[in-house]
Order: C-alpha cells, then structure tokens, then sequence
C-alpha cells in the first residue's frame, strides 16, 4: 500500500495508532487534530485519501466533504465517528464519502478499506454530490457490526430502482427502515404509503394504491401473512405499473423462503420482492447495543415527559442481559413507564425488576411446523423457558408470566381483527368489556382505530 494518507481526528491515541499503522503499511501520513488544517492540504494538493472524524474541534467533517470534493475531485474521504447511528452512515454515503466506520473501529478493517481507497484513487474517476439536510430523530441507532453492516446497506440502496425486502422479528424497526430509505432518498418529496391486505381488495384496490403513492414508495406491510389471492394482485399490479411507478418495498417478521418451500407463497411474488433484502437484527444479535438504546429512549423521554431519568448501575446490568423478546419496542415501552413510575431520578434494579417480572425472560417463541397443534407448539416454548435457566428453577411466578405472555398477542391480533373496536372484541373473545380495558392497560396495549381488515 503506498501514498499519501491525511488523518484529521480530535483524539491523539486515534491519530498516533492510525499513523502507526498507516506509516508501517507504507503509506506517507499527515495528521492533524484540526479541521482547517485538513483544508488547508486538501486546497495545496496534498494526500490521495482522507479519513476524518466526523465532530472536530473547529468543525463538522461531514459538512467538509463537500468542499472536499469540489476542491479535489476524485479524493476518497472514510469518514470515522462516534455518532453511532443510521443518519450519520446515510450523511456520509449522501456527501460522497468513499467509506463509513463507527468508533470504536476494526484497525485491519480500516487497513483493508484504505487499500482499497488508494487502489480507487489510482484508477477511478471522480464523483460528484451535495449533501441534504436530515433529521436525527430516528431510532435506530446501535454500533454493533451487524447495525452497522445494515446501515451501509441502507445508504446504498436508497437511491436505486430496487425492490426492498426487509426481514426481522417484531419490534425490531422494520417499519423504520423502510421509512429511513424513503425519507433520505431522492423521492423524500413524494408520498410513503404503507399498505395491507385490505388495501389491495376490490377492482379498484391495486390502481388506487399505485395513484395514492404517485410514484413515491409503496411497502406492504406483513406480506407474508398475504393470503393467495391478495399475493396474485400484487403481482399483477407490479406487472401492469408504468414509468412513474414507486418504490416497492415489503416487510416481513417470518421466513418468505420457508413459505415459499411449503407452497404458502407465490414464487412469482418472491422474486419480485426480493431485489435486496436487508434483516433487521433483533436485540439478542446486538447487546452491546441496549445501553445505548437504553439512554437514547431516557434522552427522548427526557424531552417528551420533561422528566430527568437514568438506571443505577445494576439496573443498567440487568437491562443489558434481559433477553427482550419484543425487542427494541419492548425496550422502549418499558424505559417509558419506568420513567412515569420511578420516584427517584436513579431508576434502581427492584423498579426494573418489577416492571419485568410480569415479562418471561425468554428468547421470542418461533412457531413451529404448518400443521403443528398449538398445544404441541405451546409445550416445546415452555421447555425450552425451563432449560434456558441451565438446570436450575425459574423465578417464581411462571404461571401469572405464562398467561400475560400468552394475553397479549391473543388481544393484540384480537384487537386487530376488530379494527380496534373495544366492544366487539370484548364479545370476540368471550370477556367482559371492563375486563378487556383493564388487561390493555395492565398488559399496556396500544389500540388504534381503523377500517376493519377482516
């Protein structure tokens, strides 16, 4: 590896270990803490590559990439920050950086990326871009590899023509990525439109759909649970779309691939959906992460409540090792009522404790087989509870634990069927209508109202 490398970084172990290993490498290095110093190289033509900070000292490397590009087309920046989250991967790739690594990053990685930067630098052209203002209120935010490799994805696919499929358990931010991809892409100004089943019924449904999202972005939402028929309008509707047809992108928290394999999904719509398709890790695949979900969601509570909350230490250690089988939604309900409950401004462990009791500590229960009886799916996840403690008892209070576990996706989908209708579900399920009120507050439901979908 050879060439000229310019380091801008406010933290001199960073720059001192870059240096290091860059000088090592074979590469000449310039390193400075200073952002204006970095310009002042850039504008008299020194170094082949960039890789900068994101927040210096005098000023915002992101912002600079620009400039960077104007002054010197065809310069590769890697942009390295501690701001782990999906607006800054979006930022950069916007700007035209050649590259993006969260703090704390792999040495060989970055090695191996610069080489490859040199290398382009050699033989590629240069490209132009112009940065756009974005938001940073989306939550999705972690600097685990496998949020990062996600927020790569994302930034390179957000501009292009392609169909998005977008895997993951339930409340792992699906929704949100598919609205991040629509939000900073060059249809930001058009209509998002989410769509369901209901959507799609009637002569009209698929032409209606594809004027209301006047080629913007169109996603279905749950497409998996898509009986055959709506599967076949959806087909159609993509076939029979024209020039100015949306951004198709669909959602989905079960396999499409085992669908497909037992003949519950067209194969025809499989293909067509699948252009990219980007998994949304649950919290299990990304601990390291729940800290930082943890004091994003007391920050955004903070702001909302006007109430000053953070976790004790040993509070802080159980939220990192619960296993959260609602993932990041379960996560950021339970900070929220904490906040409302807890009468110090240190939430101590006893409080999570007690909000988490009444939640089994398990991994999410995967469904088995088709044709498998819920008595018989029921009986594998409760053994699976039991040796997930490692041959010791779990705590007491499974019984009362078991039966929330099972309420509440049971008045959730019951709720749902009914279109929010409190009184018709109360009568669906066979309960009465106080009790229903009470177990969506207990079991803290949110009950949105809408046109019924069955």
């Amino acid at each position: 590896m050879d060439g000229t490398v310019l380091v801008a970084d406010d933290d001199r172990t960073i720059r001192t270990v870059l240096t290091q290993a860059l000088t090592r490498a074979g590469c000449k290095v310039h390193a400075t803490s200073s952002l204006m110093t970095l310009m002042r190289w850039v504008e008299e033509g020194k170094g082949d590559l960039v890789i900068s900070d994101v927040i210096m000292p005098d000023g915002n490397g992101l912002e600079a990439l620009p400039r960077i590009g104007k002054l010197r087309p065809g310069l590769p920046v890697i942009v390295i920050s501690a701001q782990n989250t999906i607006m800054t991967a979006i930022q950069a790739a916007e700007a035209e950086a050649y590259d993006y690594l969260p703090k704390p990053f792999d040495l060989p990685d970055l090695m191996k990326r610069s080489a490859r930067a040199l290398d382009m630098k050699r033989r590629a052209p240069a490209r132009t871009a112009a940065p756009r203002e974005a938001g940073d209120d989306l939550p999705l935010v972690g600097r685990t590899s496998a949020m990062q490799a996600l927020y790569r994805l994302v930034a390179r696919v957000m501009n292009t023509d392609l169909a998005v499929l977008i895997t993951g358990e339930s409340g792992t931010g699906k929704s949100l990525i598919a609205r991040a991809i629509h939000d900073f892409s060059d249809r930001r100004t058009l209509p998002f439109v989410v769509a369901q089943a209901g959507d799609l019924q009637g002569v009209d449904g698929p032409s209606s759909l594809i004027t209301r999202a006047k080629g913007g972005s169109l996603v279905f939402d749950e497409v998996a649970d898509y009986d055959e028929e709506t599967q076949a309008r959806i087909v159609r509707m993509l076939d029979m779309m024209g020039d100015n047809a949306p951004r198709i992108m669909a959602t989905s928290q079960i396999d499409l691939g085992s669908r497909l394999e037992s003949g519950a999904f067209r194969q025809d719509l499989f293909y067509r959906l699948g252009g990219v398709t980007l998994h949304v890790p649950s919290l299990r695949e990304r601990v390291d992460d729940i800290p930082l979900l943890a004091d994003h969601f007391l920050a955004r509570g903070e702001r909302d409540l006007g109430s000053t909350r953070r976790l004790s230490a040993e509070a802080r250690d159980l939220v990192r090792a619960y296993s959260w089988p609602g993932n990041v939604r379960q996560l950021e309900n339970t900070l929220r009522r904490l906040m409302v409950t807890s009468a110090e401004a240190e939430i101590s462990r006893s409080e999570v404790e007690a909000v988490l009791g009444n939640q089994p500590a398990m991994e999410p229960l995967k469904g088995g087989g088709e044709g498998e009886k819920l008595s018989a799916s029921v009986a594998r996840h409760l053994k699976r509870y039991f040796d997930l403690h490692g041959g010791a008892l779990p705590p007491p209070g499974v019984y009362q634990r078991i039966l929330r576990e099972v309420e509440g996706p049971l008045i959730e989908i019951a709720l749902d069927a009914t279109a929010g209708n409190q009184a018709k579900c109360a009568d669906l399920l066979g309960i009465n209508r106080n009790t229903l009120r009470k177990k969506i507050t207990d079991l803290d439901i949110r009950v949105t109202r809408r046109r019924k979908l069955m």
